[in-house]
């Protein structure tokens, strides 16, 4: 005698979900099967009758009568299976992370994931990226640094961020220094149309020199504003004549603060020209430090926004280009938000076993 087929009962809850799984075109056709199914015995058909409808197997209709009776809608999903047992562990990812730390092959400048999986012998590239992945390693991509080794650093650089976090009362704050050689290239530009018809725009790689100017520029920490001078080279003697400039820019006797870097223009051993401007004083940036110099910071605005892919003829062309572009800065300009209270030297750890920190 056959055993009885279990009884399934649904709320309204139940067949509506179980209706949309049928009905909807993105459900998973598994789930179609086993939705009709449920609905099927729902409606008091045999499991025979529901097997010969559906092209399925009597047992197969069993199973799932069985498991909803159980477990409900819930149910009718996969059981979480154990997958594939793991094929490399945590001793291999120290491994690939060690071996960076190391000379790549004879031949070779740099480790690539092929050369890791080589050299380590019983893993594959593609889990030797997986874990440079994880770890958010790019071998293409370089870092470069400067760091400072000024045993003076911290006093320069607290003397530096205290002008910007509190300047003295009744100076004036300003930020110094020269972008050397900015060359005067031509660049073919315009459009140029492809093959398939489409038309792009940009510039050719190819480009005709002209000569190079070299620009000074002075920050006002507190206003944002810029001046600028153009000189053909940037000896002490341009350097001077450009802080005359800016000396002469201000009412007499306005005390000025300077930060400048270390270039040697910028420091002679016997300074005669501050001997005759005792109202200017100069405050240098630790070695390999001039990121403390915000005129650093407008030297990178300039580059992106007024010469980056442009096209110029000769040196003059450039400098009224720069100095158009100085001319508009300043009638937005606007102080940067200098937010370092506290500047540290950076010492650097040359370990990827750090990373697993």
């Amino acid at each position: 005698m056959a055993r009885p087929a279990t009884p399934i009962a649904l709320t309204e809850d139940d067949r509506a979900a179980l209706t949309s799984w049928v009905r909807a075109s993105t459900s998973e056709q598994r789930l179609v099967l086993r939705a009709r199914i449920i609905l099927a015995a729902a409606e008091g058909q045999a499991t025979q009758d529901i097997a010969a409808a559906l092209g399925q197997r009597p047992a197969t209709v069993s199973k799932w009568r069985l498991r909803f009776s159980q477990g409900g809608i819930g149910a009718l999903q996969d059981e979480p299976r154990s997958g594939r047992p793991a094929r490399y562990g945590e001793q291999d990812e120290l491994r690939v992370l060690q071996l960076l730390d190391q000379d790549p092959p004879p031949g070779y400048a740099e480790w690539n994931g092929r050369l890791l999986a080589d050299a380590l012998g019983d893993v594959s590239p593609d889990y030797v990226w997986e874990v440079l992945r994880s770890y958010g390693i790019s071998l293409q991509q370089s870092h470069s640094w400067c760091v400072s080794t000024d045993p003076e650093f911290a006093a320069k650089a607290a003397d530096i961020t205290g002008l910007y976090l509190d300047p003295p009362e009744n100076a004036i704050v300003l930020c110094v220094d020269e972008k050397p050689h900015i060359q005067a290239l031509e660049r073919a530009q315009g459009y140029l149309r492809l093959p398939n018809g489409r038309a792009i725009t940009g510039f050719s790689h190819e480009y005709k020199r002209h000569g190079t100017t070299t620009l000074f520029a002075a920050l006002e920490v507190a206003t944002g504003l810029v001046s600028s001078g153009h000189y053909k080279r940037r000896r002490r003697r341009e350097f001077l004549d450009f802080m005359n400039e800016i000396v002469r820019s201000y009412p007499a006797g306005t005390e000025l603060h300077v930060v400048l870097d270390n270039l040697n223009t910028h420091k002679p051993k016997h300074d005669r020209w501050l001997a005759r401007h005792r109202n200017v004083h100069f405050h240098y940036t630790p070695t390999h430090a001039s990121w403390l110099n915000q005129i650093e910071i407008w030297f990178s605005i300039l580059a992106r926004q007024a010469l980056k892919r442009r096209s110029f003829t000769s040196p003059r062309e450039l400098r009224q280009a720069i100095s158009r572009f100085v001319e508009v800065y300043n009638l937005d300009a606007a102080p940067f938000e200098w937010k370092k209270a506290v500047v540290r030297q950076v010492h650097l750890a040359n370990s990827y076993a750090d990373l697993r920190k």
